[in-house]
């Protein structure tokens, strides 16, 4: 099973503060080392607040995180790209026209436009990162762990 994961995985969104970092702090978390796993953004904005702590209700911490653009990464190549935003879209398309690269969209939502009480935008990234997880099980088959 484990061959039928990718070698590289990238998560872009628009500003690199919720959906992208929550995706790839997931992702991390969940397959280690088996999977090079990198977020950026179309733009780079601060690590939001409200993201910050619905990851730590589940014991993962991305306070120290800081966001990049797809201009800023360091490795260009990856075996799949996965948007979470329509901006996020087109930049991936542009990006892999000349290489061999799957881009998947992801539409999630963008938790940041939520308005009302702290626990009404709270619960917002909580289905926001609920949802992602959920993805991100369904679409990666965990397989058994490596042997040494």
């Amino acid at each position: 099973m484990a061959d039928e994961l990718p070698g590289s995985v990238l998560f872009a969104c628009s500003y690199n503060a919720v959906r992208s970092i929550m995706a790839a702090t997931l992702m991390r978390h969940f397959y280690g080392t088996r999977i090079y796993v990198e977020c950026c953004g179309v733009r780079a904005g601060d690590v939001d607040g409200f993201a910050v702590e619905v990851m730590n209700e589940i014991g993962l911490d991305i306070s120290s995180y800081h966001s990049k653009t797809f201009d800023q990464l360091e490795d260009g190549f990856f075996d799949l790209i996965i948007t979470m935003s329509p901006e996020a879209q087109h930049r991936a398309v542009e990006m892999t026209r000349t290489m061999a690269c799957d881009v998947e969209f992801w539409n999630t939502f963008d938790a940041t436009i939520v308005e009302g009480s702290r626990e009404t935008r709270l619960e917002a990234y909580r289905q926001v990162r609920d949802q992602i997880k959920k993805r991100i099980l369904d679409r990666f088959p965990m397989g058994p762990a490596p042997t040494v």
